[in-house]
């Protein structure tokens, strides 16, 4: 039996599916940031700054909040609002509905509840392009953003927007920035801290089911959110099985104590998700 049969039968068999998802599932969902897609969306902040991926230009000290807002308007609209190029979120809604599941995530693009996965069963731990905080933060409130990013996306010019699209709190008055997880200023509001809930809820729940913790694209940039939590939770409960897909970053180290009860598939994500529809 090969790994994915392996995969196959343990979806088909277990009680509760804890699916994590890392970059690496919207990266094969055509999430790339990176060539084409980059020099389509950015080839004039490329040629000016100097830079040819997305990352390096979202950490870029630009001179005025009217060329960060033109960049980062550009780079929320594409990676949060728009559809992500393949279907593999829509595959995974596919395999995961009827079952008892829940999904926590380290990404911030939505493509979880754009694909139709339930919100209440949903955990972004570390923020979404869609929401606006406080820089500071001087209270622990986000904002919705659809509306002002689409506004800097229609009216810049010449990788500036308007002055008076530059975002501020509405608090304080201090400049505004994106609700992502990089350092102590993260805003974890109420739909942050409900989501939290939920998710232990359904851990506490499911402890004595039989259990597949899928990880899927999931690095070693943040281990301690996904990966080494669903090691020890694997080895805790003696039902469960742990599942990993991951291109080129697939194993299990023989000290987490669970390979007899591990899959680890090294591989393209949506291609995976096909062989098991």
């Amino acid at each position: 039996m090969n790994e994915i049969e392996r995969l196959k039968n343990a979806l088909d068999e277990c009680e509760a599916l804890i699916i994590g998802a890392g970059a690496g599932l919207s990266t094969s969902a055509g999430f790339t940031y990176d060539g084409e897609r980059f020099t389509k969306h950015f080839a004039d902040f490329g040629e000016k700054y100097g830079f040819s991926d997305m990352y390096s230009g979202g950490f870029y000290p630009y001179d005025t909040p009217e060329e960060f807002w033109a960049y980062w308007s550009r780079y929320i609209y594409i990676n949060r609002y728009c559809d992500a190029p393949k279907p593999v979120y829509d595959d995974l809604l596919k395999i995961a509905q009827g079952k008892n599941y829940f999904v926590i995530t380290t990404n911030v693009d939505h493509c979880f509840q754009k694909a139709g996965f339930e919100k209440s069963r949903l955990f972004y731990t570390q923020g979404d392009y869609g929401l606006f905080q406080c820089s500071l933060p001087c209270h622990m409130k986000t904002y919705d953003n659809e509306a002002a990013i689409t506004a800097m996306l229609e009216r810049q010019e010449d990788m500036r927007i308007p002055s008076e699209l530059v975002p501020h709190c509405p608090v304080c008055g201090r400049p505004m920035t994106m609700n992502l997880r990089s350092d102590d200023s993260f805003v974890e509001d109420e739909g942050w801290h409900n989501a939290a809930e939920r998710y232990a809820d359904f851990l506490d729940s499911t402890h004595d089911a039989k259990t597949l913790f899928l990880e899927l694209g999931v690095g070693m940039n943040t281990p301690v959110i996904i990966k080494f939590p669903f090691w020890k939770m694997t080895r805790s409960r003696p039902d469960a099985i742990y599942a990993c897909v991951n291109l080129g970053e697939s194993y299990i180290p023989e000290r987490a104590g669970i390979s007899g009860r591990s899959i680890c598939i090294d591989g393209d994500i949506g291609a995976v998700l096909e062989g098991l529809m």
